[in-house]
């Protein structure tokens, strides 16, 4: 019975190494050719597998592009709990967050906001791009009481990341965060 349960969980391993390759894949297509370049068979081509193995992984290009950005929005939300959790100055880790869009993390925050933007026309799409808004929510729900000033602070982070990634080069992580924090009103303010 023990060698069944380890050709079980070997075969569950080689099945989520695999979803990872795809989806690592698909990423790197968003960030080479934009969502418009995804297709099974480009995603096929670029993780080196056959057509019919992206097929049996992700049946519709939908749930494709969702597993992507998924993997994406995942990432930073996980990265947000932290701040929230362990940082004394959650705006500070929030902004250099924001600031690696124009660094080493440009590829996949491009790729998390083309995808996002993609959510607009596909429904599929909207719950995973709403998870990087939700996180951001949540951290400044810890910077202050005033409820009216959580959603101008989720649409400033949204243009900061876009204002980032369109200025293509490193950004100043203090100066974002002078920014977020001139965004929220202090409790007892």
């Amino acid at each position: 019975m023990v060698v069944e349960q380890d050709t079980v969980d070997g075969r569950k391993l080689r099945g989520e190494r695999r979803r990872a390759q795809i989806i690592e894949a698909t990423l790197a297509i968003v960030h080479r050719d934009g969502a418009a370049g995804v297709t099974h068979r480009t995603v096929a081509k670029e993780a080196g597998i056959t057509t019919s193995l992206t097929l049996y992984y992700f049946a519709t290009l939908d749930d494709l592009l969702v597993a992507a950005l998924t993997s994406v929005t995942d990432a930073y939300t996980q990265r947000i709990r932290q701040l929230v959790d362990t940082e004394d100055d959650p705006l500070d880790g929030l902004a250099r967050l924001i600031a690696e869009s124009g660094g080493p993390g440009r590829e996949r925050a491009l790729a998390e906001r083309e995808l996002a933007t993609l959510a607009a026309r596909r429904p599929a799409l909207r719950p995973a791009a709403r998870s990087w808004r939700d996180s951001v929510a949540e951290l400044a729900r810890t910077q202050t009481n005033d409820p009216a000033a959580i959603e101008p602070f989720i649409a400033l982070c949204d243009g900061l990341c876009t204002a980032v990634l369109l200025d293509g080069h490193e950004a100043d992580p203090d100066h974002i965060r002078a920014v977020l924090s001139g965004a929220l009103p202090r409790p007892g303010s």
